[in-house]
């Protein structure tokens, strides 16, 4: 064949396409199951970062989840967790939700009273480093949660909040700096995220 055909740079250019999908096709399928595995992992320590147990990795976290998560329930078409934490019963509630740039996500638990919060983690996609990316970076931050209420006395609507001013100490959190679009979203996150388990909640 000759090599300086247009037949032949078609023919030799298909070729290359279908060698090197082959060869990616079979790398993401020999990796999916680790893929699959770190994934899960990854889940598994971020419950743990909202029960308030960080800093450990790998089979630690694995053993750790094992002895503190007794059960996994579902409110309708949602799942959460019940957990055992030095004997203390505790509920964790998954989140989603829109941030700046794109999704935000959470790990919230609650106490066996099913109002005051026990801990939280938060996670996003492509949040500003420095600012929206706080809700991820900073521990200090998410520890502000702890002790916060999610409905006042009396009322059934979700009152825990982000809020650049505090005006209830009892049920809001002071918004991150420079970061008032991704605030709100975690605010909208965790009004809707907690009404679709207000069946367990109330």
């Amino acid at each position: 064949m000759n090599t300086n055909s247009n037949s032949y740079t078609i023919i030799y250019s298909a070729v290359l396409v279908v060698i090197v999908a082959f060869l990616l096709a079979f790398v993401s399928t020999s990796l999916k199951t680790k893929q699959d595995a770190n994934v899960a992992l990854d889940e598994k320590k971020q419950i743990l970062a909202s029960l308030n147990i960080r800093g450990i990795d790998g089979q630690e976290a694995e053993q750790m989840y094992e002895k503190t998560v007794r059960s996994t329930e579902k409110c309708g078409d949602k799942v959460y967790y019940v957990c055992d934490v030095n004997g203390s019963k505790k509920y964790v509630f998954p989140l989603n939700g829109m941030g700046l740039w794109g999704p935000i996500s959470g790990f919230i638990s609650v106490d066996d009273d099913k109002n005051t919060v026990y801990g939280a983690y938060f996670n996003h996609a492509s949040e500003t480093a420095g600012l929206g990316a706080e809700i991820k970076d900073n521990q200090a931050w998410q520890e502000q949660f702890q002790g916060k209420k999610i409905f006042k006395d009396g009322s059934n609507d979700v009152a825990l909040s982000v809020c650049k001013k505090v005006d209830d100490p009892t049920t809001q959190v002071d918004a991150v700096t420079g970061a008032t679009l991704t605030s709100d979203g975690v605010t909208n996150m965790l009004h809707k995220g907690l009404k679709d388990f207000e069946e367990v909640l109330k």
